[in-house]
């Protein structure tokens, strides 16, 4: 199992994506979590296998209709996987 941390810049505050980067999570049996920085990006914490990890990044680069992504950073985590999705 693998883990990775997004960084989603643009327009991602304020237009449900932190709950709907949840709802992808859970579609792709993905376990971690989503919250804002106070910079006006949003973190994603996601574990489990690559090929789910890189269609949840294919999805982060569009996100829910109302966002506007400009950048995705991928890096790897070392945390232990979490046991289940959240937005905090």
């Amino acid at each position: 199992m693998a883990c990775a941390r997004f960084i989603v810049s643009g327009r991602v505050q304020g237009v449900c994506f932190r709950a709907s980067a949840r709802d992808e999570a859970l579609r792709l049996k993905l376990t971690g979590h989503a919250r804002n920085l106070a910079d006006g990006s949003v973190e994603v914490l996601a574990c489990g296998e690559e090929s789910a990890l890189e269609q949840l990044e294919r999805w982060l680069r569009v996100g829910p209709p109302a966002a506007c992504v400009t950048g995705v950073r991928r890096v790897a985590a070392v945390e232990m996987a979490p046991p289940h999705f959240r937005v905090l």
